[in-house]
């Protein structure tokens, strides 16, 4: 099978000259398909650069990144944003859930964006909601839900068009120790259903759930292991 993620001497650099900053210096990663991989290091290290690249947010400066067989780094701002809604399911620390639509609603935009029809982008929805343990929630506000609660309406949207990539930014950064383990669960149970999880983290604790870490430090790859 095909990587998820390849990507070869990929560079990131910021500024020019006597002001350029080096965030990454020349990665090299592979990720399979069924893989559960934890990308950790410190403030300052590359990580959230390369996490920008990885979800096609940003471009490298040099380099290739191939993301589910298909090249990336030489798309255009549009191609890109069409990449992302095909082949990457967000999950974010701050949920990014619109306060005004019903949690059904957020968890179908993804398909409304795909061109879905409206009866089959319903039936999904549900579905991914009873599959993340929330479909009583379906009709709320996500004003009237709690932290966990909306967190797994994030991750139920992050599933809806079936993506290659699930990745999580800090997910159970505003989530207290009993709600985030919870979420950690949740993402085994995702993965060990067949989905492809890169969870990003500073936190060596949350790194320990997945079953390979990947530590960024200087912009390279300082330790790439399976966890024991």
């Amino acid at each position: 099978m095909r990587p998820v993620i390849q990507t070869r001497a990929i560079t990131k650099t910021f500024g020019s000259n006597g002001t350029a900053v080096h965030a990454l210096r020349g990665i090299d990663l592979d990720v399979e398909p069924g893989e559960f991989v934890a990308l950790i290091g410190p403030s300052g290290s590359g990580k959230s650069t390369l996490m920008a690249i990885l979800g096609c947010l940003d471009r490298p400066t040099g380099g290739t990144y191939t993301l589910d067989g298909e090249e990336v780094q030489g798309l255009s701002g549009r191609e890109l944003a069409a990449i992302r809604n095909r082949k990457i399911g967000f999950i974010f620390q701050a949920y990014n859930l619109l306060p005004k639509a019903s949690v059904l609603r957020n968890v179908e935009l993804p398909l409304l964006y795909g061109g879905v029809g409206r009866k089959e982008r319903r039936e999904r929805a549900m579905h991914l909601l009873e599959q993340v343990g929330i479909p009583e929630k379906a009709m709320k506000l996500p004003g009237e839900l709690s932290g966990g609660q909306k967190q797994r309406v994030s991750i139920a949207r992050s599933l809806a068009a079936g993506p290659a990539l699930l990745l999580a930014d800090e997910p159970t950064g505003a989530l207290d120790s009993k709600t985030g383990a919870e979420i950690l669960e949740l993402f085994g149970q995702l993965n060990a259903a067949g989905n492809t999880v890169m969870l990003v983290t500073h936190d060596l604790g949350i790194a320990a759930q997945a079953r390979r870490r990947v530590e960024i430090s200087d912009g390279l790859i300082a330790c790439n292991e399976m966890n024991p």
